[in-house]
């Protein structure tokens, strides 16, 4: 529970970040310093572990084998809140980044009002940055979503391998994300050049930064 919540509230964090970065673009960068991260990120993993507790502290269904979920030892009911809850988060999720890529499209058509000869590769950049947040978005609905609707008609008396068939692809999320964004980020394929040979190539240095990249 506490690695799911962490897993699910690092994705909220990184769209809310994503939003206020262009929402506030003036003073972002001032106001999201080094220190006011990291302890959002402590929080986080605090709340996170405290979800993952809850089951010890008497949220389990223990005493009454019949109102298990899937969730072995977290009861129906409870494993049905968890589910709604994630469900009410990735509709957050799907709200900002709408929202995001309103204000990324204003900012790209004022961009190519003042410099019109470089339009047409403003708009591939920002075609290439929906892109990216659409297999995002996408990876992440169809790992988890088929597992949070299950928890909600699911009980203990289902088989155990179709709950483990629908949980792996939800943990999988985690390492699936980092590699789409390893093939479109140049900033992550240069990291991965410097850890695994020590060396950036020529093509990089070279290549413009866009707004995709973020």
């Amino acid at each position: 529970l506490a690695a799911f919540s962490a897993s699910v509230c690092s994705l909220l964090a990184i769209t809310v970040d994503r939003y206020l970065s262009l929402y506030n673009a003036l003073t972002y960068h001032s106001e999201r310093t080094l220190g006011f991260t990291c302890a959002m990120v402590l929080l986080m993993w605090v709340l996170c572990l405290g979800v993952g507790l809850l089951p010890i502290l008497g949220w389990n269904c223990l005493r009454d084998q019949s109102s298990c979920s899937i969730l072995q030892p977290v009861t129906k009911d409870n494993a049905a809140v968890l589910a709604v809850t994630f469900l009410l988060l990735f509709a957050l999720m799907l709200q900002l980044y709408l929202q995001i890529c309103k204000i990324a499209f204003r900012h790209a058509q004022q961009i190519a009002v003042q410099h019109q000869f470089i339009a047409t590769a403003q708009a591939t950049s920002t075609r290439k940055g929906l892109s990216t947040l659409s297999f995002i978005l996408g990876t992440f609905a169809l790992c988890w979503i088929p597992f949070a609707i299950y928890s909600l008609v699911a009980d203990s008396t289902y088989p155990v391998v179709y709950t483990y068939s629908l949980a792996l692809p939800a943990t999988c999320n985690s390492l699936i994300n980092p590699i789409i964004y390893a093939f479109r980020n140049p900033d992550i394929q240069k990291s991965l050049w410097l850890a695994c040979c020590g060396c950036i190539p020529s093509t990089f240095s070279s290549r413009p930064r866009t707004s995709s990249d973020v």
